[in-house]
């Protein structure tokens, strides 16, 4: 019998070296982390960085410094021009807006309301003061138109172109010759009127006058004997269409001192 051979044990085999290309396959869990940085270190070694660009990283700088020098140029550029247009803008004033065109008003004039005061005159200077005339007593005074006017102690005297004389007492009591005071007689026809009377009450008539009533005005003739008595004749004549006229007294100064109302022509008072 052949005695036994001791076994020899199989010599070890070399481990396999990995391929660094091939990526073992793993379960569901995942690569260590180290493995990850060995792929990356290898994938980086074989890659030859080209040579640095300095020279368009400068380039790129400067046109960039020049961008941004223009463009704050241009800022402050727009930056004067607000402010001289806000300048402007303060300094015009403003206008308001014309209104709207539309159809002019209508001047609505104010109603006339009917007055019965009388309208106002502006006042007048009073006209000179009419020269009084002295006759000696009984000097007939020719008045024109055939008339004659004389005066005595008694009174006023008168005739017309007939001849017919009449009279006016100042001393038979119905005329007191002490008050101002004023009197009138007068005849006519169509072509005219003779008009005559007596004044009293002043040592200074200025005038008589006769208005009618559209404002018409004729002044007197005075007459007066001597050494002033205080009282006097007056006379006028009036043309056609003279109508009713009213009588008035004034004294030197313009004052009013006695009137008669209108009275119809060829009516005696």
């Amino acid at each position: 019998m052949t005695p036994a051979r001791p076994t020899t044990p199989p010599d070890p085999q070399p481990d396999p070296q990995p391929d660094p290309d091939r990526r073992p396959h793993r379960g569901a869990g995942s690569r260590p982390e180290s493995d990850l940085r060995a792929v990356f270190a290898r994938a980086a070694s074989d890659v030859t960085p080209g040579p640095l660009p300095l020279e368009a990283v400068r380039r790129a700088g400067r046109a960039h410094r020049r961008r941004r020098t223009t463009a704050l140029s241009a800022l402050s550029v727009l930056a004067a021009a607000t402010v001289v247009v806000a300048v402007v803008v303060a300094l015009t004033p403003v206008r308001p807006s014309p209104p709207a065109s539309g159809p002019a008003p209508v001047a609505v004039p104010p109603p006339v309301v009917p007055t019965s005061a009388p309208p106002v005159r502006a006042s007048e200077a009073p006209p000179d003061p009419t020269p009084v005339r002295v006759v000696d007593s009984g000097e007939r005074v020719n008045a024109g138109k055939g008339w004659k006017v004389w005066l005595t102690a008694e009174g006023k005297h008168w005739a017309g172109p007939d001849g017919y004389e009449n009279v006016r007492s100042v001393t038979d009591g119905n005329i007191d010759v002490r008050a101002p005071g004023v009197s009138h007689q007068s005849e006519g026809n169509p072509k005219g009127a003779f008009h005559s009377g007596l004044y009293t009450g002043t040592r200074a008539a200025g005038r008589v006058e006769l208005r009618n009533a559209e404002g018409r005005k004729v002044v007197a003739t005075l007459l007066e004997l001597p050494g002033n008595p205080g009282w006097g004749v007056w006379y006028v004549h009036t043309g056609p269409g003279m109508g009713e006229v009213g009588t008035a007294l004034y004294d030197r100064a313009g004052r009013l001192l006695s009137e008669l109302p209108l009275i119809p022509r060829g009516y005696p008072s």
